[in-house]
């Protein structure tokens, strides 16, 4: 894809190598931990503690070099849109000690995650163009665009793996399969949208389009919970407003803000996360880049200065504030 529209040309200088690929803490009174792709989480009984690390990835591969305060970029705008829909649904969020970390309930999450779709765009446009118009059971018009605007906002779920792919998977099998509850299910769909519109409401603010984003729900004693990041450029798509209708109508790409930069540039050197390729080697400067562009994707989505939180004695910081909040 060509981002000339979304970000200006600038010479990038090398970076230097700096960023958090692992951490290995251990605190009193700690029940378990789990390593996901980018995340590192402690267990303290029925809370957690979620470190957002630099690591990145991509078509479900971690790659081997992290990128400089993209864990910060995550965490921070997590934190500023779970608390803008807390009215709509609890979340699982007790307190950000440290630009990295957030602690809060540990939550039993939904083997689903939650899709929702406004626009024909990434993988709905690639069923779509070999001829599909059924996405996890949802119905799609014929003599759509691509980037086109759904008539009404479409939830398109899919599993939740501990290893592998996610899946496509309809509401239909979600409830004969016994995945979610019924009435679970509806309540997590009837969110889906709530929290959807929300965000359609705070990217307009910003002169943004909320394309298309997922969320993750868990329960603490019985009840729902949004659970994870939420509206963050790794798990959301946005398109700029102004230039959406001409870019549309003239068939070209749209000015956008996602992560989508890194997998292109995957792409032209070769790898798609398929079985027999090899991950390219980044060089410094296009790790410099996409730091730079994680910056600017904060501060575009938020309307605020970031604010570097840096690297010096980093770790035992972030250490320092998990074991005073879990104690």
């Amino acid at each position: 894809m060509d981002n000339r529209h979304s970000f200006s040309e600038k010479l990038y200088l090398p970076s230097m190598s700096k960023g958090i690929t692992t951490t290995d803490f251990q605190f009193e009174g700690l029940t378990g931990k789990y390593t996901g792709k980018v995340r590192e989480v402690y267990k303290f009984g029925d809370r957690l503690a979620m470190i957002a690390t630099d690591r990145i990835s991509a078509f479900d591969v971690v790659l081997p070099k992290p990128i400089p305060y993209k864990g910060q970029v995550l965490n921070q705008l997590a934190a500023k849109f779970l608390s803008a829909t807390a009215d709509i649904v609890p979340n699982w969020v007790e307190a950000t000690p440290h630009p990295n970390v957030t602690f809060g309930k540990r939550c039993e999450p939904f083997k689903v995650e939650m899709v929702i779709r406004g626009y024909l765009t990434g993988h709905a446009w690639r069923e779509y163009r070999e001829g599909k118009r059924i996405l996890c059971g949802v119905s799609m018009p014929d003599g759509m665009k691509e980037n086109q605007q759904f008539s009404e906002p479409i939830i398109t779920p899919t599993t939740k793996a501990d290893e592998d792919h996610d899946e496509d998977i309809s509401r239909e099998e979600i409830l004969s399969n016994g995945i979610v509850s019924e009435p679970d299910y509806l309540k997590l769909e009837e969110y889906t949208r709530e929290l959807f519109k929300r965000g359609t409401e705070i990217a307009a603010q910003r002169g943004l389009i909320l394309v298309d984003t997922k969320y993750e729900f868990g329960k603490f004693e019985g009840e729902i919970y949004l659970i994870d990041e939420v509206h963050t450029p790794d798990s959301s798509r946005y398109f700029y407003s102004e230039p959406y209708d001409a870019l549309l109508q003239k068939g070209e790409q749209q000015k956008q803000l996602s992560k989508e930069f890194v997998r292109q540039w995957l792409i032209s050197e070769g790898f798609q996360g398929k079985e027999g390729q090899k991950i390219p080697d980044m060089p410094e400067e296009r790790i410099q880049m996409i730091s730079d562009r994680y910056i600017e994707l904060y501060e575009n989505i938020s309307g605020e200065k970031f604010v570097k939180d840096e690297y010096s004695n980093k770790l035992a910081r972030i250490k320092e504030e998990i074991t005073h909040i879990s104690q």
